[in-house]
């Protein structure tokens, strides 16, 4: 008998494959996925078209030359909005260099935290959408709980329809994570009277640093 993989999953379609008197699957003999059905065709810059498409569903998009410009880009937001100086901000951009007048901590958002900090998996430009990766330099909670949600947004994540983010997701095989978001503005609803009120479920405010060209 084949020794499986000790994951429930991985256990369980592993039994199903012997009881059909087959062997392990190798990576190398995963299917490609098959070709998607018809998108929307549009010329526009896939940078700019994700920006527009951000605003017009409420965020605020700032564009920067480069990473080293975003901690000053959010010590100026977090002054403007205005809000208290200390912010949670994701392990995963531990390296960034931030202002002396920002309290950072890094870690998961607690209900006291005003403001957060994260990366991003891609960006979709047809819609204009951020998808986001729970894990342990992510997680999800600072996607959720401050008021203001930052985000940094590289100009090379921007990719045309959310067909190419799982296609890429799928080509740098990584592992499937608890948790995918999928934001395209602030929290809003219209449950109360039909009138639209933001931060009912999550953050009043999003905030796009767009990084590069």
């Amino acid at each position: 008998m084949s020794a499986w993989p000790t994951g429930g999953r991985e256990r369980v379609l592993g039994q199903i494959r012997q009881s059909l008197g087959r062997g392990a699957l190798a990576a190398a003999e995963i299917p490609a996925l098959p070709g998607s059905g018809p998108r929307p065709a549009f010329s526009d810059p896939l940078v700019d078209r994700f920006a527009a498409k951000m605003q017009e569903k409420a965020a605020t998009v700032e564009r920067l030359a480069g990473l080293s410009d975003v901690g000053v880009a959010v010590a100026r937001f977090v002054a403007a909005v205005p809000s208290g100086p200390a912010v949670r901000v994701s392990k995963a951009l531990a390296d960034i260099a931030w202002p002396s007048q920002l309290t950072v901590q890094f870690g998961a958002a607690v209900r006291e935290d005003e403001t957060s900090v994260t990366p991003c998996f891609a960006a979709v430009a047809e819609p204009g959408a951020i998808v986001t990766l729970s894990g342990p330099d992510t997680p999800s909670t600072l996607n959720f709980v401050p008021d203001t949600h930052i985000v940094i947004v590289h100009a090379g994540q921007v990719v045309a329809y959310f067909e190419d983010v799982w296609a890429q997701w799928r080509a740098k095989g990584i592992p499937i994570p608890r948790t995918v978001n999928v934001i395209s503005g602030p929290s809003r609803t219209a449950d109360i009277e039909q009138t639209i009120q933001l931060g009912a479920h999550g953050p009043r405010r999003l905030h796009v640093l767009l990084v590069g060209h």
